[in-house]
């Protein structure tokens, strides 16, 4: 995407409250000649297990307009589904020891240089595939060609989120979040329930991919990531997960103060 903030997208300048319901003006983009706003709907810290459709009805639904479309992070929707590892229940083996000394390292996010992440990859897709993927990797850099590790595992190891020491949340210094289950599926339910365009999405300040889309939105894909480009929902504390967009016609936009993005750390 290009874009980088640093630090939290909650000012305090773009909060809005409607009947006790909190959301983050975050500004409006055009997309195929088209303006839309965006608002990051705040919620609690969404729990393991908790339920998606609940959470819907309380905190997007009290500010939804027909036409809104929803998107939600994928995060969200996995710990409602538990899909996570802890720390405290993995046993480092030599070989994710090992493999991540020789892994990547960026200031853009924490990847297999993460023991416990490569240990859970090996766990997933089994040691002989990680060593296969490994070693292609390494052949690839000395071409300059990078991502062949997540090229050959697939999404599901690319979309591993967690054991990030840093995080602005502490649980996730020891747990590691996965791949939400059938987003498709997910999305589905949700716009039969309520009637409401919805998208799951992996998002962070450097790219986005569409996990899951309803029904209706099939085929829009590289449209939503144009809505979606700035990433809205944020990358620090915001508690942010659900983020309303709003086709702007007759209505003027509310007013916002942008952040000022910043270089791309590499």
């Amino acid at each position: 995407m290009g874009i980088w903030y640093k630090g939290n997208l909650n000012q305090a300048v773009n909060r809005r409250e409607f009947e006790g319901h909190i959301y983050y003006i975050r500004g409006t983009i055009k997309v195929e000649e088209q303006c839309y706003e965006r608002y990051g709907i705040q919620t609690h810290f969404i729990e393991e297990g908790e339920d998606y459709l609940t959470l819907i009805e309380k905190y997007v639904l009290p500010l939804y307009q027909i036409g809104d479309i929803l998107s939600i992070s994928e995060k969200v929707i996995a710990m409602c589904q538990k899909r996570t590892a802890r720390k405290e229940n993995m046993k480092l083996s030599f070989w994710a020891k090992f493999l991540s000394r020789f892994a990547a390292k960026s200031k853009n996010g924490l990847g297999m240089s993460e023991p416990y992440k490569l240990q859970l990859a090996i766990q997933l897709k089994g040691l002989p595939l990680v060593l296969w993927a490994s070693i292609c990797s390494a052949i690839g850099k000395v071409f300059r060609k990078r991502g062949i590790f997540y090229q050959i595992l697939g999404k599901e190891i690319a979309g591993i989120d967690g054991f990030y020491e840093h995080s602005t949340f502490e649980r996730y210094h020891h747990l590691a979040v996965l791949s939400p289950k059938n987003p498709n599926g997910v999305c589905e339910m949700i716009y039969e329930r309520f009637s409401l365009s919805t998208l799951i999405a992996d998002a962070n300040d450097i790219a986005i991919e569409i996990l899951g889309v309803s029904p209706d939105l099939k085929g829009k894909e590289e449209w939503i990531k144009g809505l979606l480009q700035d990433n809205p929902a944020g990358q620090d504390d915001e508690c942010t997960p659900f983020v309303l967009i709003r086709l702007i016609k007759e209505t003027e936009a509310e007013p916002y103060i942008p952040i000022t993005p910043i270089a791309c750390p590499h």
